[in-house]
């Protein structure tokens, strides 16, 4: 589905990106950790046309995808939930779910995903008509997940979704990205919360300095000794 081949991003003269090589296949959960600064939010931002590289190859379902802009690759088929969350504080949730379907035109199938998605997040279908800005942290969180989702993405990345939250919503959260890859999206998740993160995927990238360093499956990474020492020493488990 995404292969990504010799990337390499900057900004300005700061080179975050060297080299990076990572495929995703069709029904993944990938997984990419790494410490602050390692470019694991840039690599993000470059698949979706936020960030321009400076060289390499990004293809997604077999079609080049650099020089696209953002707005074009959501209707090709790939959502970002942004780290931060970013909902619009002053739309009401409706309001904010009604904008992850902006570019869609199936009306009926939009009315079809919002109704999944309140399943999924039941708490959503009790806040409906609240401001986005005034749910918790965790609700937001969710809140971001499921306006993503209503794009319909075969792709759907998510950038440090337990960044802030309670470790039971960090629980919560890592059953139902589960939940969401075993429904059949694609799944390219960037956590810090190495933990939860390896056990969610099948295969995962160790990001370090803006280079791949590690690569393996979830279980692999989990068990390496040095992905142990490195990123697994504080991090609770779900």
């Amino acid at each position: 589905m995404l292969e990504i081949r010799d990337l390499e991003a900057a900004y300005g003269p700061i080179v975050a990106l060297h080299g990076v090589n990572l495929t995703i296949a069709e029904g993944e959960a990938i997984t990419v950790i790494g410490a602050n600064g390692a470019g694991k939010s840039t690599l993000l931002k470059t698949i979706c046309g936020i960030l321009k590289p400076r060289s390499g190859e990004i293809r997604f379902e077999g079609k080049p995808t650099i020089g696209l802009s953002s707005a074009r690759m959501v209707q090709s088929g790939v959502a970002l939930v942004p780290e931060g969350r970013h909902v619009f504080p002053q739309l009401t949730v409706r309001e904010n779910l009604d904008l992850g379907a902006y570019y869609r035109r199936d009306h009926a199938a939009v009315r079809a995903d919002l109704e999944a998605a309140l399943d999924t997040f039941p708490i959503l279908r009790e806040r409906l008509s609240q401001p986005g800005g005034s749910l918790s942290g965790g609700q937001q969180q969710m809140l971001a997940i499921a306006r993503a989702m209503m794009s319909r993405p075969r792709l759907l990345m998510l950038d440090e979704p337990s960044l802030g939250l309670a470790p039971a919503i960090v629980q919560q959260l890592g059953r139902i990205i589960q939940e969401l890859n075993r429904g059949g999206a694609t799944i390219l998740l960037v956590e810090q919360n190495a933990r939860m993160a390896l056990r969610l995927a099948h295969r995962a990238y160790v990001l370090a300095t803006g280079r791949v360093t590690r690569t393996g499956t979830g279980q692999e990474l989990l068990d390496d000794p040095a992905v142990k020492a490195s990123y697994l020493g504080g991090h609770s488990g779900t």
